[in-house]
C-alpha cells in the first residue's frame, strides 16, 4: 500500500503557488498520475520489508547451523 502522505504533501507544495481554479485540477491530474506510478514500481511498506528481513535472517541463522552440523557429520564420517 502506498503511503499517500507523500503525496499530499507534495500536492498541498504546488497548490500553494497556483490560482484555486487552476490547483483543484492540477491536483486531481497529478495525484492520479503520481499514484498510478507509485502503484507500478512494486513497492513494499516498511513494516513488510522489516518482516521480511527478520524471516531472512531466521533462515540465514538456520542455514549456517545446518551447514556446521553437515560438518560435523563429514567429520564423524571420516573418521570410521
Amino acid at each position: 500500500m502506498i503511503d499517500t502522505r507523500l503525496i499530499d504533501d507534495a500536492l498541498a507544495a504546488l497548490r500553494a503557488g497556483l490560482p484555486a481554479n487552476l490547483s483543484r485540477d492540477l491536483e486531481n491530474n497529478l495525484r492520479g498520475a503520481l499514484t498510478g506510478m507509485l502503484e507500478r514500481l512494486d513497492l513494499v511498506t516498511r513494516e513488510e520489508f522489516d518482516v521480511q528481513q527478520a524471516v531472512l535472517a531466521r533462515t540465514r541463522a538456520r542455514l549456517e547451523q545446518l551447514e556446521r552440523e553437515v560438518a560435523e557429520l563429514e567429520r564423524t564420517l571420516l573418521k570410521k
